[in-house]
């Protein structure tokens, strides 16, 4: 019977009660990409009751399925007050769909680029708007290797395409000029620098080269 009459007393009393009318009612920290107003929709309908009354679990499982939030915790502060913590999924390149341009992050998942937002990141082309979960999945991890291993050597590169990631192609800055470079499937960095080396006498013999075979490690190969 007290148990009874606590929860009524925290279900019902005014002073419990999660007011519009309090600017910090509901306190989101971790927020800069993800849309607040996507944030604070999850909790529209807990406005003028008590925050007893709100269940944290469910309010963290749709704030989770929000597309820049990674994981969300929901807290009761008492008497009257909803504290959200999130952390936001980070961006590791732009990729090109049907829809528009999109972000994505390490773990394939897609992201609406936030109103005004300023990322300096590669595209990743290959992906389309059909691909499964997993076929997006492996492009990224594609991604990832020539990443990891080109290093800072990736400031050149403005796109990699992953459609076949046996046969991965490069678009670099090389001096002021964009061109393709066929890498294959490893030694991304060996073949890059090695193509830097010898670049100045490729272009003496092939001024107009775009496209150029890095495949084998001993050779370039000007492609027409």
């Amino acid at each position: 019977m007290a148990g009874y009459k606590v929860r009524q007393f925290v279900s019902t009393d005014p002073q419990f009660y999660l007011s519009r009318g309090r600017k910090d009612a509901i306190t989101i920290q971790g927020l800069r990409n993800a849309s607040r107003w996507k944030v604070q929709r999850v909790f529209a309908g807990d406005y003028d009751r008590s925050i007893y009354l709100v269940p944290l679990a469910e309010r963290q499982r749709r704030l989770e399925a929000i597309d820049w939030i990674e994981s969300a915790t929901v807290s009761r502060v008492w008497p009257d007050r909803i504290v959200v913590r999130v952390r936001e999924r980070q961006p590791i390149a732009f990729v090109n769909l049907n829809r528009g341009v999109m972000l994505i992050d390490a773990h394939g998942k897609l992201l609406e680029p936030p109103a005004q937002s300023h990322f300096a990141f590669p595209v990743i082309s290959g992906i389309t708007d059909n691909d499964t979960d997993a076929q997006t999945g492996e492009h990224v991890a594609t991604f990832l290797r020539v990443q990891s291993d080109m290093g800072y050597l990736m400031k050149d590169v403005s796109e990699v395409d992953t459609a076949d990631p046996e046969h991965v192609r490069l678009i670099a800055q090389a001096d002021t000029r964009a061109v393709i470079l066929l890498v294959g499937e490893g030694n991304y960095a060996v073949r890059y620098q090695n193509f830097l080396k010898h670049y100045q006498d490729i272009v003496k013999r092939s001024p107009k080269a775009k496209v150029f075979d890095l495949r084998l490690d001993d050779r370039i190969t000007v492609k027409d």
